[in-house]
């Protein structure tokens, strides 16, 4: 509906439209800002706009890796009041985040001081904080002063900044990105440098190649915290196809000080005596380690892990937390498997290349296509780069021959200099020199007339024409330019390959092996309980093997009316087998009470059942016993009273069964 303009006595420029329509227009101009500008990154430069201000702000201060340090308040100073005008915070946390290692795989900035650490605290102030570029974030940002991109006005028009980042640093899968955008997010994983170029140059030199040949080099995930990929390589390949998927991520055990080569990579330390503890050293990617340990203490506490007896943070610079197991006897794996099922030892990291292509357009890619659009963004880089080279060594030309024809005629330059009043126009007449000539002639100094300065200048002419020459003939072949792109991609592989610290892969994929069965017994502490059933039919458990007197029932204490019917010693490892008059069985454990009594048997039964007692009549005879040597105790209930919703373990059988 078109806006209708209504004069006002208040004031100019009121209109009236449908608030519908207005409210839709405006949501959308905010959900595209918000896509565009904040939250998704750019798949040529992998960056989002604040975090490419920040390093272009560091490179116009001039903090590069050799330079010092400056405060971090100076840069976000800078970065929001010419470039980026939003909060200090939100700048500030994202210097932050470029300067942890154990965030990015390849950090773009190094900072000194406190800048957060893996156990979840927050960095200092920025005005406590330094900074500095890495020779990173100097990669990623090589060309800018070569005509590789374009630069565009800044908010307030005063300054200009460039569009992406030109350099061949494969930064968008190196460092992986996050973000939540309106009704669109992002999230991808950091990757191996090496890996990455591999799969490129494939992608480079075969357009039609496969995605099962690129998996072939690029194996998955490489986080800066390391750890474990345990998903099958089948759902890593159909993740990195579809562009969505998941991974399992788990905590690497690893005891380095272990003797045994076995138990080195099992993580097991052992200890005198016969004992022994592991030891986690790699913990999964954005899990804060305080989390991590709170998580193993509280699952101790509530006795979820009653076969974990002990967890110590032994971490200084490297991560080094110790399980102790309650026995010797404890399967470490077992007690691994118990660790990966209640606490975040095990996550699972998401995957959605969710990114914005050359026309800035949001889109979800697969890994080959991602790639094909990274290769011909540098291949466009390339192109920009020659041209705008030659455009400098055409200018250079120029300017090489009126300096020698101007030594060619020096006798009378000299002559024309001094007795002309304006000598620029009447060389341009007499030797044919451009306006540009002419002014760099007038402008050379008199120690540039010697001999030498003249063959000096015939060889650089011959220099610059033949590396025109050169690359004239490198802006004409598509196959020269596919072969400098790859020669330059294995310069930057050498300084990032896996004979290098900061190349090599940290993250290991390897499918997980078949899960440990998880037995519920073996996390049941062995205490000795007192089993009692009571004339009405009603079974509890006390603690300890109580004195059951010459009755054999003990002194309990019973509802009114009621009173004993036996009572049995066994163990909180034992298990109850009630037996119903119709041949119906029910299995269940006296293991540790629940929060709501102190009674083993009455809270395994009401964790199982919908009241916490069971109520049945009493029969007519009974029949029970405890058998030592299978750790059994059976009792008999009758079928009226047992729940439908008794556990699976309740069978039906002949009537004849019931003589049990």
């Amino acid at each position: 509906m078109a806006t209708v303009e209504e004069p006002s006595d208040s004031g100019a420029g009121i209109t009236r439209e449908p608030f519908e329509s207005a409210l839709s227009e405006r949501y959308l101009v905010y959900a595209l800002s918000t896509i565009t500008a904040r939250s998704l990154p750019d798949l040529r430069d992998g960056l989002k706009p604040v975090h490419r201000r920040l390093l272009w702000t560091m490179r116009q201060l001039r903090l590069g890796p050799d330079s010092t340090f400056k405060k971090s308040a100076r840069v976000v100073g800078d970065v929001i009041g010419k470039y980026h005008p939003h909060g200090d915070v939100a700048v500030y946390d994202a210097m932050v985040r470029l300067a942890q290692p154990f965030t990015l795989r390849y950090p773009l900035v190094e900072g000194q001081g406190n800048f957060g650490n893996i156990d979840g605290d927050n960095a200092a102030a920025y005005r406590y904080t330094e900074c500095r570029l890495t020779r990173t974030a100097i990669q990623l940002m090589d060309g800018l002063d070569e005509g590789t991109v374009e630069f565009i006005p800044t908010y307030n028009n005063e300054e200009e900044e460039p569009v992406i980042m030109p350099g061949l640093f494969p930064n968008l899968l190196a460092n992986g990105a996050s973000g939540i955008a309106v009704g669109m997010a992002t999230s991808i994983p950091s990757h191996n440098v090496a890996e990455v170029l591999d799969a490129a140059e494939m992608v480079l030199f075969n357009k039609d190649v496969t995605h099962e040949e690129l998996m072939s080099v690029f194996k998955g995930p490489d986080f800066a915290t390391g750890g474990l990929v345990v998903d099958s390589p089948e759902a890593i390949s159909n993740a990195y196809e579809t562009g969505r998927g998941s991974f399992r991520v788990r905590g690497r055990f690893h005891a380095a000080e272990a003797e045994n080569e076995a138990d080195r990579e099992a993580g097991i330390e052992r200890l005198k005596g016969g004992g022994y503890q592991l030891v986690i050293s790699e913990i999964p990617y954005q899990v804060p380690k305080g989390k991590l340990i709170e998580q193993i203490a509280a699952a101790i506490s509530d006795k979820k892990l009653p076969i974990l007896e002990d967890v110590r943070d032994e971490s200084d610079e490297q991560v080094r937390i110790v399980l102790v197991p309650r026995s010797r006897n404890v399967d470490p794996e077992l007690l691994k498997e118990s660790v990966y099922k209640l606490t975040d030892l095990e996550t699972r990291f998401s995957l959605n290349i969710n990114v914005l292509d050359a026309t800035r357009t949001p889109m979800v890619m697969g890994l080959k296509e991602l790639l094909q659009h990274w290769v011909t963004h540098q291949i466009e880089i390339l192109q920009r780069r020659t041209a705008h080279r030659l455009a400098k060594i055409a200018d250079r030309l120029e300017l090489l021959e009126g300096y020698i024809i101007a030594f060619l005629n020096l006798d009378r330059v000299i002559e024309i200099i001094r007795t002309e009043d304006e000598p620029k126009p009447v060389m341009m007449a007499e030797f044919g020199l451009t306006d540009r000539q002419a002014e760099a002639i007038l402008n050379m100094r008199l120690r540039s007339l010697r001999k030498l300065e003249e063959m000096q200048l015939r060889q650089e002419k011959d220099d610059l024409l033949k590396e025109q020459d050169e690359l004239q003939k490198l802006l004409d072949s598509p196959a020269r330019q596919r072969t400098r792109l790859k020669r330059d991609m294995i310069a930057l592989r050498k300084e990032y390959g896996e004979d290098t610290a900061l190349g090599a892969r940290r993250t290991t994929i390897a499918e997980a092996a078949p899960t440990v069965e998880f037995n519920p017994d073996a996390m049941i502490e062995k205490e000795p309980v007192t089993v009692i059933l009571s004339a009405k039919g009603w079974v509890r458990a006390a603690k300890g093997h109580v004195d059951l007197g010459k009755d054999g029932c003990g002194d309990f204490k019973y509802k009114e009316g009621d009173g004993p019917m036996f009572a049995v010693h066994c163990q909180t490892t034992d298990k109850l087998l009630l037996a119903g008059a119709d041949g119906r069985f029910l299995r269940t454990g006296a293991f540790s009470p629940s929060a709501r009594t102190s009674c083993p048997a009455r809270a395994a039964l009401a964790s199982r059942c919908a009241t916490p007692w069971i109520s049945m009549p009493p029969p007519r005879s009974w029949r029970w016993w405890c058998t030592r040597r299978t750790s059994r105790c059976c009792l008999p209930l009758p079928s009226a009273r047992v729940s439908s919703r008794s556990p699976t373990s309740c069978w039906r059988k002949p009537a004849r069964a019931a003589r049990w």
